[in-house]
């Protein structure tokens, strides 16, 4: 199916980039323009499969997006809507920002057996809620699995991706099995009735995979595949990591048990053999994407906000036209567009993927390049997103003071803003710091004087010094300003009210 990117599904939801097809559906990355926010799409055509299976299709989509709402799991991704349109079935869904265990996997040669007990502890606390509804997942797999920055993980298409997915095989036309053929449990593959055993099954085969490096069994054929599955012996993964506990190669064997009899009884049973082999609590590198982090340090804040981190890129947003040359223009026109909707989360998106393009075509300093990343570092301010503003803005700043002088008005405005996005971060220190170098350009007539503004750095200095514990700094900074605020623009000015309030909750004055 040809489907258009800004096309509105729903009167809502704006796809923005395709991320993934099957034969039967796509997947995108959207917008919602109600509540201006990222959010995952899937559309479905149940019309591409023929006759009495398209009936079924529409029933058991609309019955498991029912389902699957019920479930209430930090670890489950979060269904925010579902319905129809026209001929196709959408389903709306938490963005998740992360990578998928399989490109988790990819990079890391080997994937660190610490690493899979983590992962697979979590993913049974997940599978422990599924079951309970009951739900059986079906087609647990690596691309199923997200992980975000912090290590923790969640689990995607519970149920519903399955009919869309290029890996389904449909083995007959009736009572067809439904998942991937290097994950499915023989029960399924026979198409017999499925349970929480089968998605224990399908742990072990990802647990296999983490931890040799390929799954337990492979082929050229998914029919190839299957027969693997249900006569040949997985085997053991300490053949190629000698270092993974006995323990652990123990319970992967188990959960690959052809019987589902002989299989652990249950996703907590699972946790509870992994537990102990789970990281001590402790210190983590600071590295995203650990999966150990939610075991080394539970519940802690992510990020970290006491520290500015490296500034990082921007999030992926729709792939620009082909034609370069209007690119630039057309992204313009259409943030114009948006920041006046108020969705400035989508603008926020758009100029990041647009810079380097505008960037390669115009350069790095021309005056297109700068206006677009003005734009976007006060876009970013608006999106309440200071820590991603704060390095665009401190880079604006030197270059502007580098080609006109530090006391040049736009460079110092820049500056302001730093300051401003230190203090929303929570550095007083770092905010004080960069609001008294900006002073004396502010105060001075013959340079850049601005008494108003001059007057909002002081207030902002008093209570960045109340901030910091020093009282009587604060005092004396306010006091004067007080005095100045009365003497330039009356006792009555809201600036001035302002600060003798503070300086009454100081107990230095009365009112």
């Amino acid at each position: 199916m040809t489907v258009p990117a800004g096309r509105v599904v729903a009167d809502r939801y704006e796809l923005s980039t395709l991320i993934g097809q099957g034969g039967m559906g796509q997947v995108w990355t959207a917008y919602d323009q109600r509540l201006d926010r990222r959010v995952a799409v899937k559309l479905l055509r149940p019309d591409k499969v023929a006759g009495q299976e398209a009936d079924e299709l529409r029933r058991r989509f609309v019955r498991e997006c029912r389902v699957t709402a019920q479930v209430d799991h930090p670890g489950l991704v979060t269904v925010h809507d579902a319905g129809s349109e026209g001929e196709e079935l959408f389903l709306v869904m938490q963005y998740v920002d992360g990578v998928d265990l399989a490109a988790h996997l990819a990079g890391r040669d080997p994937y660190p057996w610490q690493a899979a007990v983590a992962v697979a502890a979590q993913l049974c606390a997940v599978l422990s809620a599924v079951h309970a509804v009951p739900i059986v997942h079906r087609d647990l797999k690596p691309r199923n699995v997200m992980v975000k920055q912090d290590g923790t993980v969640t689990v995607l298409d519970l149920g519903v991706a399955s009919v869309m997915d290029t890996d389904t095989t449909r083995l007959t036309h009736t009572g067809s099995p439904i998942g991937s053929p290097a994950y499915m449990a023989p029960e399924q593959a026979m198409g017999g009735a499925v349970g929480p055993y089968t998605d224990l099954y399908a742990l072990g085969v990802l647990l296999h995979e983490l931890l040799s490096g390929d799954v337990p069994f492979s082929g050229s054929t998914a029919l190839g595949v299957l027969h693997r599955h249900l006569y040949e012996p997985p085997l053991p993964v300490r053949r190629t990591r000698p270092e993974v506990p006995e323990a652990l190669e123990a319970l992967v064997l188990r959960l690959l048990a052809k019987d589902p009899q002989h299989r652990p009884a249950s996703a907590q049973e699972v946790y509870q053999e992994l537990a102990p082999m789970l990281p001590a609590r402790g210190t983590t590198t600071g590295e995203p994407l650990d999966p150990t982090r939610p075991f080394l340090r539970p519940h802690a804040p992510w990020p970290d906000r006491a520290r500015t981190p490296a500034p990082q890129p921007a999030p992926a947003a729709p792939a620009p036209p082909a034609d370069e040359k209007a690119d630039v223009a057309r992204a313009v026109d259409e943030v114009k567009r948006l920041l006046g909707e108020g969705r400035i989360t989508q603008a926020v998106d758009i100029l990041g993927a647009i810079l380097p393009t505008a960037a390669q075509q115009h350069g790095e300093h021309s005056p297109v390049v700068r206006s677009l990343r003005k734009q976007y570092a006060a876009t970013l301010m608006d999106d309440g997103q200071y820590r991603r503003a704060l390095p665009e803005l401190r880079r604006l700043a030197d270059e502007r003071a580098t080609e006109a002088g530090r006391a040049d008005p736009q460079a110092l405005r820049f500056r302001y803003d730093v300051a401003q996005c230190l203090e929303q971060l929570g550095e007083p220190a770092a905010a004080l710091a960069e609001y008294r170098a900006l002073l004396p350009y502010y105060e001075n007539q013959y340079v850049s004087g601005d008494p108003e503004l001059a007057h909002d750095v002081r207030r902002r200095m008093g209570h960045l010094l109340l901030a910091l514990g020093d009282r009587p700094a604060a005092h004396d900074t306010l006091a004067r300003l007080l005095i100045d605020v009365e003497r330039l623009r009356g006792p009555g000015h809201p600036m001035a009210g302002e600060v003798r309030r503070t300086l009454q909750w100081l107990g230095q004055v009365r009112g």
